[in-house]
């Protein structure tokens, strides 16, 4: 279902592309916008891992330099029957982590140092989980080219109000001056909200996969909790350069601030976490595990700890073995 419902809101950002072009320049613009299409979506295809992976600064890593890391990676790899994937660290405090590559076989997974300092060993075998579930669905290609197709669309836009006002804007657009500025002005704000709500389903599937591919949704729970609690007081400059990544993080690295809903990158942790624990009930390895209300005090937050909300701070991950 969550695969048919992608299809349906990429489809549905094509169609808005395609009509924005035809908005602007009639059967002509139509035919403009298709190959401008196809023209970025090959670029995105073939660069889009090497340039999301330099905005944030991700150094590569190997097994010689971080060995227990790597096993980890390689590991829940083999269980989810992938290729091992490159692997980077990010310079940052925030505890986050990403997947990019057009397929399991360009594939990269990056984590900041931030999750490595804070997360236990299990939990941080859930994110990479998610992030693996990810590259397995194959939601980092769409992801890519539903980013892409979004910024094109604003692209277009803005050459429609640079270009499109001539004389005989009126008999050019079917829809008239006034419709063709309504498009031009909304259809950016669609693709958004068509880009978002695509990446909030993947966010859910991903999170199913990552739990049965580690074997246990409560590590998963667990590290999202942690994550978004410990992330409220560290900003990610990279993220906040660069917004239209935000998407590709397992929790939203940028400081909402009053933004709606209607804008979240990714559904509500709550949400997510109670999905988990329901499927950590049907695989019978609820462990006593319960979500707890985000509750976290701002001293709390300088402390690099969250008490209240039931999540005490774990030792490193480098020190709590995982039970392979």
């Amino acid at each position: 279902m969550n695969l048919f419902k992608t299809g349906l809101l990429l489809a549905a950002m094509t169609a808005l592309f395609l009509a924005v072009g035809w908005v602007i320049g009639g059967e002509g613009g139509l035919f403009v916008a298709f190959l401008f299409a196809l023209a970025t979506n090959g670029f995105a295809w073939w660069n889009s891992d090497k340039m999301v992976l330099r905005m944030h600064d991700a150094q590569p890593v190997s097994r010689a330099t971080a060995p227990e890391l790597w096993d980890m990676v390689a590991e829940l790899a083999r269980r989810a029957e992938l290729p091992m994937p490159a692997l980077y660290v990010i310079p940052s405090d925030q505890p986050n982590a990403f997947a990019t590559g057009r397929d399991p076989q360009h594939a990269a997974v990056a984590v900041t140092t931030g999750i490595l300092e804070t997360l236990p060993r299990e939990e941080l075998a859930g994110v990479i989980a998610h992030e693996l579930a990810h590259i397995k669905n194959r939601d980092t290609l769409i992801m890519t080219v539903a980013a892409t197709i979004a910024g094109a669309i604003g692209m277009l836009a803005q050459f429609g109000f640079l270009f499109g006002g001539s004389r005989d804007s009126e008999n050019r657009h079917p829809l008239g001056v006034v419709g063709a500025l309504l498009v031009m002005i909304l259809a950016p704000l669609a693709a958004m909200l068509v880009q978002l709500a695509i990446s909030r389903t993947r966010e859910y599937a991903a999170d199913r996969l990552g739990a049965q591919i580690c074997g246990q949704p409560l590590w998963l729970a667990r590290a999202l909790q942690r994550i978004e609690a410990l992330a409220e007081g560290r900003v990610m400059p990279t993220a906040e350069h660069n917004p239209a990544t935000a998407h590709l993080f397992i929790v939203n690295p940028l400081r909402m601030g009053g933004v709606d809903n209607l804008f979240r990158t990714h559904p509500s942790t709550e949400s997510r976490v109670a999905a988990l624990v329901e499927l950590a009930r049907t695989m019978g390895s609820g462990g006593g595990f319960e979500p707890q209300p985000r509750r976290t005090t701002p001293a709390a937050r300088r402390r690099g700890s969250v008490p209240e909300s039931g999540i005490g701070r774990g030792s490193a991950w480098q020190r709590n073995p995982w039970n392979r």
